[in-house]
């Protein structure tokens, strides 16, 4: 929407007085930063045009699409990717997906829509190897610039930005090992997400180097939820593992749950390592011991990768992976004796 600019909407949006809108209108000093960006985002969300004195102070709106917010490590990154653009005067527009709700597809255009001036994606189709990938290809092909955020595609030139499945996998295995234990198992979402295929690909080299080529590896596969670690933990317990990795946080509590739902403990049967570092596995019974991702470094070089786009730098259309940090807390433990 182009138009005079109404101080009373803008206002209202930004929580702030007239006069506060106005000084920042009239690019005047006295100023708080938060109040400052707090108009100027009200500006792009009202779906204003800047004033032109403004305009090198902000450059749009940036959509970020994640496919829930229910599990924990989607508003990590969210919180980082928004701080991040927020810095260099760009706005988030947050889309998150739900059952039922509006797809990713409808959000592209939605965002389209708007003219934003880039999309991030995290843990997107682009994640999902039966995917159609043409809705990539045709935001490429219309100079639109994108980052994709775990999970990459070699058949689409864009930047791509993650943690190193493969090396998470191998560090928890290596874990479990000097624990003792010989009969490790993971628990994993559907086998058509990159990010699982990359665990699978590591899982039989890491317990062959740890334990032996006689490892035999367990494998488990159901839905990244609660639910989904339980019955791919129930399955594993069936096959006599003793050590149980999870493709995700919420996955390692499901798995816990159905180890006490057997009768035994945690960590002193069965051994439970998750995968993200959930703002709140510190505080779970027992405490989950878990891959951290670099929620951080991976939110912040996302969003330089995304930048250097809009402003016409050229960039390396590679995948950028970031080694993940075992954090041993209280649901692992010595494997038990028999």
């Amino acid at each position: 929407m182009t138009g005079t600019l109404r101080l009373a909407d803008i206002a209202a949006q930004a929580r702030v007085s007239e006069s506060t809108v106005s000084r920042v209108l009239n690019n005047k000093p006295v100023v708080s930063d938060r109040a400052r960006q707090a108009v100027l985002t009200a500006i792009d969300i009202l779906g204003y045009e800047r004033p032109s004195a403004l305009r090198r102070h902000a450059t749009g709106l940036v959509g970020l699409i994640v496919p829930e917010l229910t599990n924990p490590i989607f508003p990590a990154f969210a919180q980082v990717i928004e701080a991040a653009l927020s810095r260099s005067s760009y706005t988030a527009v947050l889309c998150a997906q739900a059952a039922g709700g509006v797809t990713e597809d409808e959000y592209i255009e939605l965002l389209r829509d708007r003219g934003t001036a880039g999309i991030l994606f995290v843990g997107g189709l682009h994640a999902d190897s039966r995917s159609d990938l043409q809705r990539y290809r045709t935001l490429i092909a219309d100079g639109l610039p994108i980052v994709f955020i775990n999970g990459t595609r070699p058949e689409i030139a864009v930047p791509a930005v993650g943690s190193d499945d493969r090396q998470a996998v191998d560090q928890a295995v290596h874990h479990l090992a000097q624990l003792r234990h010989r009969r490790i198992g993971m628990a994993l979402g559907p086998d058509r997400y990159i990010v699982v295929q990359q665990k699978l690909e590591a899982f039989g080299p890491a317990l062959a180097r740890h334990i032996g080529p006689d490892a035999e590896p367990l494998v488990e596969h159901s839905q990244f939820s609660v639910e989904g670690g339980a019955v791919a933990a129930a399955r594993l317990l069936a096959r006599g593992a003793t050590g149980i990795i999870t493709g995700s946080d919420i996955m390692a509590l499901g798995a816990i749950g159905a180890v006490r739902s057997a009768g035994l403990r945690v960590p002193e049967d069965v051994s439970v390592i998750g995968y993200d570092d959930s703002v709140i596995m510190p505080f779970t019974d027992p405490p989950l011991t878990t891959m951290r991702q670099n929620v951080t470094a991976i939110g912040e070089a996302a969003v330089a990768a995304l930048l250097e786009q809009i402003e016409g730098r050229p960039v390396t259309a590679a995948e950028y992976l970031f080694r993940p940090q075992l954090v041993v807390r209280g649901s692992t433990g010595p494997a038990p004796e028999h």
